[in-house]
């Protein structure tokens, strides 16, 4: 069994990679709708996907396995209150990721397709970025209160 300081390690390093590539991706996507160019759309898109897969993707698996073992470790209820809140949350950024990964694949595929054909971004491209941005801000939040509740740990009853 991985010991404490490990699973707590591994744990922070989950919660820093699912914030950082979250902010990281959307702050690159938005900069690439601004240039409204199909052709750099596209290609961040391309990009952004492949590091949903690769760091986001791990990390959510990563962080309910970790954040198990060490309560398991320490000794903590996943009944606990600031615990219960923080899968709560977890789920609630899943509900609103979940979609998003899918609306960055067809925006992708939407700006390669205007890039190719050289025509401008179709309806249905801005449709779905609005979707794509308004889904960002729940799970955005989200993933900051759970952090306020890892490092906090309140007094929180919910049972």
């Amino acid at each position: 069994m991985l010991g404490e300081e490990l699973l707590r390690l591994v744990h922070v390093i989950g919660a820093t990679v699912l914030f950082g590539t979250g902010a990281g991706i959307a702050f690159f996507m938005v900069m690439a709708h601004r240039t409204g160019d199909p052709k750099v759309i596209a290609h961040v898109a391309g990009t952004v996907v492949i590091a949903d897969t690769i760091f986001t993707a791990t990390a959510v698996i990563l962080q309910p396995v970790t954040g198990y073992l060490l309560a398991q470790s320490i000794g903590w209820s996943l009944e606990e209150g600031w615990i219960a809140l923080s899968l709560l949350l977890y789920v609630l950024t899943g509900v609103f990721w979940l979609p998003v990964v899918w609306i960055q694949l067809r925006l992708r595929d939407l700006a390669r397709t205007a890039s190719a054909t050289e025509t401008p971004l179709p309806a249905a491209y801005h449709r779905l970025y609005h979707i794509w941005f308004a889904c960002g801000f729940p799970a955005f939040f989200a993933v900051i209160g759970i952090l306020w509740l890892m490092l906090n740990k309140p007094s929180i009853s919910l049972f």
